[in-house]
């Protein structure tokens, strides 16, 4: 098993940034690896509920990725199980976000854990970084 980690900083508050990472509405402005819209955004924001996001790539792929909330610490970590629903035999990974209030605003830090291998932490990377990108935005615009 492997893992990834990003690091961004982001000029909005923990809590807008948070928000953005956890409700439905937040999630469409940022979930997925291109422009291509996010068609599903479902999120039970608790321990032990569950969320179901699916999105369309510009190239007209669509996938659909679900998982549990393991801890919710508002707004300081938010962690989660992953699983595409493409693959229903494949072990969950995990994804940890934590957030630190920083002058300029929040530094996040992403880690993606249990990635089966180097490959496929490689193409997380890619997606994760433009989606990143995407959820500064959102947060900045906020």
């Amino acid at each position: 098993m492997t893992s990834l980690t990003i690091v961004r900083r982001i000029a909005a508050r923990p809590q807008i940034v948070f928000d953005l990472l956890l409700k439905p509405e937040g999630l469409k402005q940022w979930i997925g690896p291109d422009a291509g819209p996010v068609l599903i955004a479902e999120s039970d924001a608790r321990v032990g509920g569950r969320y179901r996001l699916r999105f369309k790539m510009l190239d007209g792929n669509e996938y659909e990725s679900g998982g549990e909330y393991l801890e919710i610490d508002a707004p300081k970590r938010l962690v989660y199980s992953w699983s595409w629903q493409d693959d229903p035999g494949a072990p969950a990974s995990r994804i940890e976000i934590d957030l630190r209030p920083i002058p300029e605003g929040t530094e996040l830090t992403f880690t993606h854990a249990l990635l089966p291998d180097q490959k496929t932490a490689d193409g997380h990377r890619k997606g994760w970084s433009v989606s990143l990108d995407k959820l500064a935005a959102a947060a900045e615009r906020s």
